[in-house]
Formats: C-alpha cells, structure tokens, sequence
C-alpha cells in the first residue's frame, strides 16, 4: 500500500492527475451554465434549431466516442472546415489543453441537458401560469420559478458529467493526441501504464479514480435528502 501511495505521488503520476482535475473543473462550471441554457432551449415547443440540435447534444451518447472524435477531428483540426479559419488567427485546439476540455465537455454534455430539459418540461403548469399571472416575463419566470425547483437535477448532472470527464478516453485521444507531460489524462495515463506493464502505477491511478468515483456516488445521495 505504502509503494502505492509512494507512486501516485511521483510526478509523472500527479501531472495527468492534476489535468483531469483542472478540465473536469472547467467542465462543472461550463455544464452548469450551457447545460442548463441547452436545457432550457429544447424544452420549448417552438424552437426553429430545435430537431438538429437536440440530435448534436444527444449524438455522445449513442455514437462511438472514437467517431465522434473523428468528425471532430476533420472539424477542427487545422485543415478542417472551422480549424484552418481558428489556426489562421492563432487559435490551435486539437493537441493542446483546449483540446482534452472538448473532448470532456462533449462527452458528457447529452447527461446534464437531457435531464434538465425533461425536468423542465414535466414542471408544474400551475406555478408557471401563476407567475405569468402577477406579470413575470417568461425569462424571469425561469430564473425565480423554474431554476430553483430543479437546482438538485442540475447539480446532479454536473456531477455525472464531471464523473464522466475523468473517464473520457476516445474523444480525447482523438482531439488531445495522448501527449505525455501535456495532453495525458488520468484514463489515457492508466491505458499508457497497462500498455507499458506498469500495473503497479495503472493500480495506483484507478485507486484514485475508484475514490472520486465513490466520493461522487456518495455525494449525489445525500443530494436527494438534502434540502435547500
């Protein structure tokens, strides 16, 4: 156990640890806020964009992740159809930080939108009609009425969604390219250990992964009886 420990804190351990980390942060906040609009938006009746962009978020979840890194790959990269304009103003997401973010936020963006926008949909009728009737504009209706009836939805999907980025593997080898010291995430660390026959480091890794995942299972519990 003590050699165990001893490795998750060597460096080369704690580098991809601490990108995971810091994109599944970024992922929370950038769910939290496009995930609830995305939401939002496809559970309105009378939406023009609605049909197509339902199928882009829903799209992670049914279509192989390595796929949908390629498409995404023949999108950005620098000879792709919005890569090549974004590369001209300096702007290079595949194989860089920006990159394993992407990979993160698509994959598990179909978990925070689906239930948000179910949730939405099935809220009572009788509330929104009342706050249309002392005069609440339907945005402000959202924020005051809506918002603060389905907050536990939200945070539960944040939670998922962040639980989701630390597992992310095709999509990210796709768009982040597995570079050592730069773009290898803790789930592309653990494949590059097994692969290497480090099973004593890839056991070391998923430990940690096994924890946060418990931690996460663990706090969205205690969401459903916590009350605020």
């Amino acid at each position: 156990m003590d050699k165990l420990v001893g490795i998750f804190f060597e460096e080369e351990s704690l580098r991809p640890i601490l990108l995971s980390l810091k994109v599944g942060a970024l992922v929370i906040i950038m769910h939290g806020l496009l995930g609830t609009l995305l939401g939002y938006l496809l559970s309105k009746k009378r939406f023009a964009l609605k049909a197509p962009l339902d199928a882009l978020v829903t799209l992670p979840l049914i279509f192989p992740p390595m796929a949908t890194g390629f498409l995404l790959l023949l999108l950005l990269g620098r000879n792709g159809l919005v890569g090549k304009y974004l590369s001209e103003i300096g702007i290079d997401i595949i194989f860089s930080f920006w990159g394993v973010f992407l990979a993160a936020f698509v994959s598990g963006l179909p978990l925070v939108v689906k239930p948000i926008q179910s949730a939405i949909e099935n809220f009572g009728k009788t509330l929104i009609e009342a706050a249309y009737t002392l005069g609440k504009s339907e945005l402000s209706t959202f924020f005051w009425v809506i918002l603060p009836n389905i907050k536990k939805i939200i945070l539960a999907g944040v939670m998922l969604s962040f639980g989701r980025s630390l597992g992310e593997v095709g999509i990210t080898l796709m768009l982040g390219g597995n570079i050592l010291g730069k773009t290898e995430t803790i789930s592309l660390a653990i494949y590059n250990t097994v692969f290497e026959g480090n099973f004593e480091k890839a056991m070391a890794l998923s430990f940690f992964l096994a924890l946060l995942s418990l931690g996460i299972f663990y706090s969205m519990k205690k969401l459903s009886d916590f009350k605020f």
